[in-house]
C-alpha cells in the first residue's frame, strides 16, 4: 500500500497533473476576485496527507523556486507542520492492531488536514500577509 502511495506521488509530480491543478484553482481564486498567491503553496499541502517525504519534497521545491522567505516558502513550511500523513497514519496503526474497517476515520482525518490547511492559511496571512 505504501510503496503504490509512493509511486503515484511520483506519477503525478512527473506528468504534469499536479501544475494542471494548481493553475487551474489558482485560475478561479484570481477570477474571483482574491488574493492566489496562497494558491503556490498547495501542492506541499495536498501532498501531506499521502507522504511526508512527498511533502516535504515540495516545499523544498516551492524555497526553490519562490525563495524560503517568500510568502510561498513560508506557507508551505507552515503546511509542512500543519497537517499529519493521513494515509500513512492510518495504514500503520491499523495494520500493526489488524484493524479491516477503518470506518470513519479516514473521512474526519481528511476533514481535521482540510481544518488545518485553511488554518495554515489565515496564520501565514496574518503573520507574512
Amino acid at each position: 500500500y505504501l510503496i503504490a502511495i509512493l509511486v503515484a506521488i511520483g506519477m503525478l509530480r512527473a506528468s504534469g497533473a499536479m501544475d494542471f491543478l494548481i493553475d487551474g484553482i489558482k485560475f478561479s481564486v484570481a477570477s474571483l476576485g482574491f488574493d492566489a498567491r496562497w494558491v503556490d503553496g498547495m501542492p506541499t499541502a495536498l501532498m501531506k496527507p499521502l507522504s511526508g517525504s512527498g511533502a516535504r519534497g515540495m516545499m523544498v521545491d516551492a524555497m526553490n523556486t519562490f525563495g524560503a522567505d517568500s510568502f510561498v516558502g513560508r506557507l508551505a513550511g507552515i503546511f509542512q507542520g500543519s497537517t499529519d500523513t493521513t494515509f500513512y497514519v492510518v495504514a500503520v496503526y491499523y495494520g500493526a492492531v489488524n484493524i479491516k474497517n477503518s470506518r470513519y476515520t479516514i473521512p474526519y482525518a481528511l476533514l481535521a488536514d482540510l481544518v488545518g490547511v485553511i488554518t495554515a492559511i489565515g496564520i501565514a496571512y496574518i503573520f507574512f500577509g
